[in-house]
């Protein structure tokens, strides 16, 4: 279950990634399937090719690309999601989330 961003967020996001982009989103995330996980970074980008070179940076796996018709993107959690939102200058979502 998703919660803690706005439409607005949203709808950026998915502009992005559909237009080819790599967009990054932080949301707050319960999953009882990942327990003490309480955040998820979704990085997205249609081009899948160009995710997979923007996963390779960062030591990500191209099997660990959620296959989404519309937004492809990878779930990232806990260290993996922390370093790269650094690596990314993503602040913003660091403060926000409190990740650091």
């Amino acid at each position: 279950m998703a919660f803690g961003l706005k439409r607005e967020e949203l709808k950026a996001w998915k502009e992005k990634v559909s237009n080819g982009e790599i967009g990054i989103l932080t949301h707050y995330w319960m999953d009882n399937r990942f327990p003490g996980s309480y955040t998820v970074t979704k990085v997205g980008c249609k081009d899948v090719p160009k995710l997979i070179a923007w996963g390779e940076k960062y030591g990500l796996d191209p099997t660990w690309i959620h296959q989404d018709e519309k937004y492809p993107h990878y779930d990232l959690f806990g260290e993996y999601q922390a370093n790269i939102l650094l690596q990314e200058n993503q602040w913003e979502q660091i403060k926000r989330f409190n990740l650091l």
